[in-house]
């Protein structure tokens, strides 16, 4: 499994990807899907995107950006989704090491989670594992597909 920059012939399975999180509505605050043409226009206004791949099939990726503007435009920010039938291969820890990565390339200082669900243990175990520190918990922050809210536990890890 390689991570690279995505290419426009990657649009299609990143869409199906992106949209099955968003669909689960668990983790991504996003509701509405993508759909290839908007989906084009979301993955291209990002600082960058990068996808986990073999043999021309995407299995996850990453979108990374400006966190805030100005004064505070040096924390970025990042979103990573994997296809469910490719979960539990350690494919998340390898999108955020590229990204972590690719963040200072571009010359970002601090990289920032702003609304981890408490409940999404995977990845906050992964993020401690890779060093993030929590900043704490807001209480009921994120609501859930069945309307039900969660905390938000925000992240952060100095590049």
């Amino acid at each position: 499994m390689l991570i690279r920059k995505y290419r426009s012939e990657d649009l299609e399975q990143m869409t199906e990807i992106w949209n099955e999180v968003v669909e689960d509505g668990i983790a991504f605050p996003q509701e509405e899907l993508l759909n290839l043409i908007t989906g084009a226009e979301f993955f291209a206004s990002q600082s960058y995107c990068g996808v986990a791949y073999e043999d021309d099939k995407v299995y996850g990726l990453y979108i990374l950006h400006p966190n805030n503007v100005g004064r505070c435009g040096h924390i970025c920010n990042a979103s990573y989704a994997v296809a469910s039938y490719a979960r539990g291969k350690h494919i998340g820890e390898k999108l955020v090491l590229d990204c972590i990565r690719t963040a200072k390339e571009i010359g970002f200082k601090i990289l920032q989670f702003n609304a981890v669900v408490e409940s999404n243990i995977h990845a906050r175990h992964l993020y401690e594992r890779i060093g993030f520190k929590q900043l704490g918990v807001i209480p009921d922050g994120f609501r859930m597909k069945d309307g039900h809210f969660e905390n938000i536990c925000p992240y952060y890890i100095e590049l």
